[in-house]
């Protein structure tokens, strides 16, 4: 089991996506998450998925595209890290992600898809990671971070969207 991080071991930043995991297991809440955004998909009707609350705002495909830019990009700093990597990671710049990605031209079916797999593959990596491993640390984004505070990061970052997604474009499930 992945221990909960203590705050010295992420941003300022980020202390509200880990503070959206409240349960001990996140190796759970990460398995589990691929489905209730599967879940999530089928319930927006295809009319919808470029649905956006605000002009300047993203569509509802872009947010999903955005959770798989985000998992991918989480998943490769908790790779780094476990790995020994000393080198600082550079941050990513959300907005220029989604708008270089022509997320709006896939389906949130497909974008579901593609964050199954990403997800998979950190889960890979996470589940064979050992204490000393999972609690070590590097810099990413000019901020140290540790392994486990990723995994932390990215439960509470999936949670973060879904409520965005109830309360801001009215997707409703039953996550």
């Amino acid at each position: 089991m992945i221990e909960r991080p203590a705050d010295k071991e992420y941003a300022p930043f980020f202390a509200g996506y880990v503070a959206l995991v409240t349960e001990p297991d996140v190796m759970g809440i990460l398995g589990n998450q691929p489905a209730e955004l599967t879940e999530l998909a089928g319930r927006v009707s295809a009319e919808r998925e470029r649905f956006r609350y605000a002009d300047g705002k993203w569509s509802i495909r872009e947010v999903f595209g955005h959770l798989v830019d985000a998992d991918r990009v989480f998943g490769h700093r908790a790779f780094c890290i476990g790995r020994g990597e000393q080198a600082a990671l550079p941050g990513f710049e959300e907005n220029q992600y989604v708008a270089l990605s022509h997320y709006d031209e896939r389906t949130l079916a497909e974008l579901a898809t593609e964050f199954t797999a990403v997800r998979k593959a950190n889960l890979i990596f996470l589940d064979a990671l050992d204490d000393e491993a999972s609690a070590r640390t590097g810099v990413a984004n000019n901020n140290p971070v540790s392994v486990r505070a990723l995994a932390f990061i990215m439960a509470g970052h999936l949670r973060h969207h879904f409520s965005m997604l109830r309360s801001r474009y009215g997707v409703s499930a039953g996550i």
